[in-house]
Protein backbone atom coordinates (compact mmCIF):
# COMPACT_ATOMS: atom_id res chain seq x y z
CA UNK A 1 0.00 0.00 0.00
CA UNK A 2 1.00 3.47 -0.99
CA UNK A 3 1.68 6.06 1.93
CA UNK A 4 2.22 9.92 1.02
CA UNK A 5 3.80 11.77 3.69
CA UNK A 6 3.85 15.47 3.76
CA UNK A 7 6.90 17.31 5.39
CA UNK A 8 6.24 20.25 8.08
CA UNK A 9 8.30 24.02 9.06
CA UNK A 10 12.00 23.57 8.32
CA UNK A 11 12.22 21.89 5.49
CA UNK A 12 12.35 25.29 3.52
CA UNK A 13 15.28 25.43 1.51
CA UNK A 14 15.89 28.73 -1.64
CA UNK A 15 15.08 28.31 -4.40
CA UNK A 16 12.48 25.67 -3.36
CA UNK A 17 9.01 25.01 -6.42
CA UNK A 18 11.13 26.96 -9.20
CA UNK A 19 11.51 23.06 -10.91
CA UNK A 20 8.09 22.59 -10.65
CA UNK A 21 6.98 26.35 -11.75
CA UNK A 22 9.47 25.72 -15.02
CA UNK A 23 8.50 22.14 -16.00
CA UNK A 24 4.62 22.45 -15.72
CA UNK A 25 1.85 24.84 -16.77
CA UNK A 26 -0.39 23.57 -14.02
CA UNK A 27 2.18 24.44 -11.61
CA UNK A 28 2.43 27.93 -12.25
CA UNK A 29 -1.23 29.00 -12.53
CA UNK A 30 -1.24 27.39 -8.92
CA UNK A 31 1.50 29.44 -7.99
CA UNK A 32 -0.19 32.42 -9.11
CA UNK A 33 -3.34 31.40 -7.69
CA UNK A 34 -1.14 31.59 -4.42
CA UNK A 35 -0.23 34.85 -4.85
CA UNK A 36 -3.38 36.34 -5.29
CA UNK A 37 -4.79 34.86 -2.65
CA UNK A 38 -1.95 35.52 -0.40
CA UNK A 39 -1.79 39.06 -1.40
CA UNK A 40 2.10 39.21 -1.80
CA UNK A 41 4.70 37.27 -4.56
CA UNK A 42 5.34 34.36 -2.16
CA UNK A 43 6.88 32.94 -5.35
CA UNK A 44 9.62 35.37 -5.61
CA UNK A 45 10.69 34.71 -2.31
CA UNK A 46 10.59 30.69 -2.48
CA UNK A 47 12.60 31.14 -5.77
CA UNK A 48 15.49 33.61 -5.29
CA UNK A 49 14.53 34.53 -1.46
CA UNK A 50 17.83 34.14 0.79
CA UNK A 51 17.78 31.77 4.01
CA UNK A 52 16.69 34.59 6.25
CA UNK A 53 13.72 35.53 4.28
CA UNK A 54 12.06 31.84 4.02
CA UNK A 55 12.54 31.80 7.69
CA UNK A 56 9.52 34.23 8.08
CA UNK A 57 6.45 32.71 9.73
CA UNK A 58 4.51 34.26 6.97
CA UNK A 59 6.04 32.55 4.05
CA UNK A 60 7.62 29.44 5.42
CA UNK A 61 4.25 27.39 6.61
CA UNK A 62 2.65 28.93 2.97
CA UNK A 63 5.79 27.98 1.22
CA UNK A 64 6.38 24.09 1.95
CA UNK A 65 2.53 23.56 1.81
CA UNK A 66 2.43 25.14 -1.61
CA UNK A 67 5.75 23.09 -2.58
CA UNK A 68 4.05 20.23 -1.12
CA UNK A 69 0.41 20.50 -2.57
CA UNK A 70 1.39 22.17 -6.19
CA UNK A 71 3.94 18.84 -6.78
CA UNK A 72 1.43 16.74 -5.71
CA UNK A 73 -1.15 17.74 -8.09
CA UNK A 74 1.67 17.88 -10.81
CA UNK A 75 1.75 13.77 -10.36
CA UNK A 76 -1.37 13.44 -12.58
CA UNK A 77 -2.68 9.73 -12.67
CA UNK A 78 0.24 8.26 -10.75
CA UNK A 79 -0.39 9.79 -7.52
CA UNK A 80 -2.52 7.11 -6.16
CA UNK A 81 -2.65 7.54 -1.62
CA UNK A 82 -4.04 4.39 -0.17
CA UNK A 83 -3.19 6.82 2.82
CA UNK A 84 -1.77 10.02 3.97
CA UNK A 85 -0.52 11.85 6.88
CA UNK A 86 1.62 15.43 7.48
CA UNK A 87 4.05 15.96 10.03
CA UNK A 88 2.51 19.71 11.95
CA UNK A 89 1.88 21.93 9.26
CA UNK A 90 2.41 18.89 6.69
CA UNK A 91 -1.16 17.54 8.07
CA UNK A 92 -2.65 20.56 5.80
CA UNK A 93 -0.79 19.52 2.30
CA UNK A 94 -2.05 16.34 3.51
CA UNK A 95 -5.63 17.19 3.21
CA UNK A 96 -5.60 18.68 0.08
CA UNK A 97 -4.01 15.77 -1.34
CA UNK A 98 -6.70 13.71 -0.39
CA UNK A 99 -9.24 15.95 -1.19
CA UNK A 100 -10.82 16.63 2.37
CA UNK A 101 -9.69 20.56 1.95
CA UNK A 102 -9.58 21.99 -1.54
CA UNK A 103 -6.25 24.31 -2.73
CA UNK A 104 -7.96 27.84 -1.91
CA UNK A 105 -9.15 27.00 1.44
CA UNK A 106 -6.26 25.26 2.20
CA UNK A 107 -3.29 28.20 1.92
CA UNK A 108 -5.72 30.22 3.51
CA UNK A 109 -5.91 28.25 6.57
CA UNK A 110 -1.95 28.00 6.51
CA UNK A 111 -1.53 31.46 6.09
CA UNK A 112 -4.37 32.17 9.17
CA UNK A 113 -2.34 29.11 10.83
CA UNK A 114 1.21 31.32 10.70
CA UNK A 115 0.49 34.61 11.75
CA UNK A 116 -2.06 33.56 14.86
CA UNK A 117 1.17 31.30 15.67
CA UNK A 118 3.30 33.93 15.33
CA UNK A 119 1.19 36.37 17.23
CA UNK A 120 0.92 33.53 20.23
CA UNK A 121 4.70 33.18 20.22
CA UNK A 122 5.59 37.33 20.72
CA UNK A 123 2.81 36.88 23.81
CA UNK A 124 5.31 35.33 25.73
CA UNK A 125 8.94 34.03 25.32
CA UNK A 126 9.19 30.53 24.99
CA UNK A 127 11.14 27.49 22.58
CA UNK A 128 11.99 24.02 21.86
CA UNK A 129 14.62 21.47 22.49
CA UNK A 130 15.84 18.30 20.83
CA UNK A 131 16.32 15.38 23.21
CA UNK A 132 18.07 12.28 21.75
CA UNK A 133 18.87 9.26 23.36
CA UNK A 134 16.24 9.01 26.30
CA UNK A 135 13.59 6.66 25.58
CA UNK A 136 9.60 8.48 25.53
CA UNK A 137 8.94 7.71 28.88
CA UNK A 138 11.95 9.18 30.83
CA UNK A 139 11.19 12.61 28.92
CA UNK A 140 7.54 12.75 29.90
CA UNK A 141 8.20 12.44 33.65
CA UNK A 142 10.84 14.81 33.53
CA UNK A 143 8.35 17.14 31.35
CA UNK A 144 5.78 16.45 34.34
CA UNK A 145 8.51 17.03 37.50
CA UNK A 146 9.75 20.22 36.21
CA UNK A 147 8.73 23.63 37.47
CA UNK A 148 6.95 25.73 35.02
CA UNK A 149 5.20 25.09 31.17
CA UNK A 150 7.12 22.47 29.56
CA UNK A 151 5.89 19.28 27.40
CA UNK A 152 6.39 16.68 24.46
CA UNK A 153 5.72 17.90 21.76
CA UNK A 154 7.21 16.05 18.96
CA UNK A 155 7.82 11.62 19.01
CA UNK A 156 9.93 12.10 15.60
CA UNK A 157 11.55 8.38 15.92
CA UNK A 158 12.64 5.98 18.90
CA UNK A 159 15.15 7.84 21.03
CA UNK A 160 14.17 11.46 19.12
CA UNK A 161 11.52 13.57 21.00
CA UNK A 162 11.25 17.48 21.06
CA UNK A 163 9.94 19.55 24.09
CA UNK A 164 8.13 22.53 24.18
CA UNK A 165 7.96 25.03 26.53
CA UNK A 166 8.43 28.25 28.98
CA UNK A 167 12.48 29.14 28.26
CA UNK A 168 13.54 28.39 31.91
CA UNK A 169 11.44 25.42 32.21
CA UNK A 170 13.07 24.21 28.98
CA UNK A 171 16.65 24.63 30.36
CA UNK A 172 16.09 23.25 33.75
CA UNK A 173 14.49 20.28 32.11
CA UNK A 174 17.33 19.74 29.62
CA UNK A 175 19.69 20.11 32.31
CA UNK A 176 17.89 17.06 34.26
CA UNK A 177 17.69 15.11 30.81
CA UNK A 178 21.77 15.61 30.42
CA UNK A 179 22.20 13.86 34.02
CA UNK A 180 20.09 10.94 33.15
CA UNK A 181 21.93 10.50 30.16
CA UNK A 182 20.14 11.87 27.28
CA UNK A 183 22.89 11.50 24.33
CA UNK A 184 21.58 15.30 23.63
CA UNK A 185 19.45 17.84 25.02
CA UNK A 186 19.68 20.77 22.52
CA UNK A 187 17.35 24.59 22.27
CA UNK A 188 16.52 25.01 18.94
CA UNK A 189 16.12 28.18 17.03
CA UNK A 190 12.99 28.23 17.08
CA UNK A 191 10.88 31.53 17.73
CA UNK A 192 7.89 29.69 19.82
CA UNK A 193 6.93 26.73 21.78
CA UNK A 194 4.16 24.92 19.35
CA UNK A 195 2.72 22.21 20.16
CA UNK A 196 2.15 23.14 23.70
CA UNK A 197 -0.36 24.49 25.91
CA UNK A 198 0.92 28.11 24.72
CA UNK A 199 -0.18 27.38 21.63
CA UNK A 200 -3.75 28.46 23.20
CA UNK A 201 -4.14 31.75 21.60
CA UNK A 202 -3.36 30.53 18.12
CA UNK A 203 -5.70 27.27 18.78
CA UNK A 204 -8.99 29.53 19.69
CA UNK A 205 -8.01 31.67 16.45
CA UNK A 206 -7.35 28.84 14.09
CA UNK A 207 -10.33 27.01 15.05
CA UNK A 208 -12.74 29.62 14.26
CA UNK A 209 -11.41 29.56 10.85
CA UNK A 210 -11.19 25.93 10.18
CA UNK A 211 -15.08 25.37 11.98
CA UNK A 212 -15.84 27.92 9.24
CA UNK A 213 -14.00 26.34 6.02
CA UNK A 214 -15.66 23.22 4.05
CA UNK A 215 -14.48 19.57 4.43
CA UNK A 216 -15.22 16.91 2.38
CA UNK A 217 -15.23 13.29 2.35
CA UNK A 218 -11.62 12.39 1.85
CA UNK A 219 -10.15 10.14 -0.78
CA UNK A 220 -8.19 7.96 1.33
CA UNK A 221 -7.55 7.64 5.07
CA UNK A 222 -5.57 10.66 7.57
CA UNK A 223 -3.27 9.43 10.11
CA UNK A 224 -3.58 12.71 12.19
CA UNK A 225 -0.83 13.66 14.41
CA UNK A 226 -2.84 14.20 17.29
CA UNK A 227 -4.75 10.35 17.36
CA UNK A 228 -1.95 8.74 15.01
CA UNK A 229 -4.99 6.68 13.82
CA UNK A 230 -7.16 6.73 10.68
CA UNK A 231 -9.61 9.18 10.11
CA UNK A 232 -11.90 9.23 7.32
CA UNK A 233 -14.59 11.61 9.77
CA UNK A 234 -14.77 15.33 8.33
CA UNK A 235 -15.99 16.24 11.47
CA UNK A 236 -13.45 14.41 13.49
CA UNK A 237 -10.49 15.36 10.82
CA UNK A 238 -11.55 19.00 11.80
CA UNK A 239 -11.22 18.84 15.50
CA UNK A 240 -8.34 17.10 15.76
CA UNK A 241 -6.69 19.89 13.18
CA UNK A 242 -7.96 22.25 15.88
CA UNK A 243 -6.40 20.21 18.78
CA UNK A 244 -2.76 19.82 16.68
CA UNK A 245 -1.64 22.97 17.72
CA UNK A 246 -1.51 22.53 21.71
CA UNK A 247 -1.20 18.68 21.16
CA UNK A 248 1.76 16.75 20.49
CA UNK A 249 2.96 15.26 17.06
CA UNK A 250 2.62 11.37 17.46
CA UNK A 251 4.40 10.86 14.36
CA UNK A 252 6.20 7.79 15.61
CA UNK A 253 3.22 6.43 16.59
CA UNK A 254 1.41 7.52 12.91
CA UNK A 255 4.17 5.59 10.92
CA UNK A 256 3.91 2.98 12.76
CA UNK A 257 0.30 2.63 12.82
CA UNK A 258 0.49 3.15 9.05
CA UNK A 259 2.66 -0.04 8.69
CA UNK A 260 0.60 -2.09 10.69
CA UNK A 261 -2.26 -0.94 8.52
CA UNK A 262 -0.55 -2.13 5.43
CA UNK A 263 2.07 0.86 4.44
CA UNK A 264 4.71 -0.72 2.41
CA UNK A 265 5.99 2.41 0.50
CA UNK A 266 6.35 5.81 2.06
CA UNK A 267 6.47 8.60 -0.70
CA UNK A 268 7.72 12.22 0.12
CA UNK A 269 6.11 14.61 -0.99
CA UNK A 270 7.48 18.44 -0.61
CA UNK A 271 11.03 19.99 0.17
CA UNK A 272 13.52 17.84 2.01
CA UNK A 273 14.45 14.41 3.31
CA UNK A 274 13.60 14.85 6.90
CA UNK A 275 10.56 12.46 6.82
CA UNK A 276 11.93 9.35 4.79
CA UNK A 277 15.15 9.63 7.29
CA UNK A 278 12.38 9.61 10.38
CA UNK A 279 10.48 6.61 8.51
CA UNK A 280 13.66 4.09 8.32
CA UNK A 281 14.25 5.15 11.90
CA UNK A 282 10.39 3.79 13.05
CA UNK A 283 11.32 0.84 10.83
CA UNK A 284 14.21 -0.14 9.04
CA UNK A 285 12.14 -2.68 6.78
CA UNK A 286 9.93 0.14 5.27
CA UNK A 287 10.45 1.35 1.58
CA UNK A 288 10.89 4.96 0.77
CA UNK A 289 10.98 7.50 -1.66
CA UNK A 290 10.97 11.39 -2.99
CA UNK A 291 7.96 12.31 -5.25
CA UNK A 292 9.26 13.58 -8.29
CA UNK A 293 7.47 14.71 -11.59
Amino acid sequence: MNAYIFPGQGAQFSGMGLDLYEQSAEAQELFEQANNILGFNITDIMFEGSTDDLKETKVTQPAIFLHSVILAKTLGDSFKPDMVAGHSLGEFSALVANGTLNFEDGLKLVSQRAMAMQKACELQPSTMAAVLGLDDDIVEKVCASTDGVVVAANYNCPGQLVISGEIEAINKACETLKELGARRALVLPVGGAFHSPLMEPAREELAAAIESTTFKKPKCPIYQNVTANAVTDETAIKINLISQLTAPVRWTQSVQQMIADGATLFTEVGPGKVLQGLVKKINRESEVASATL
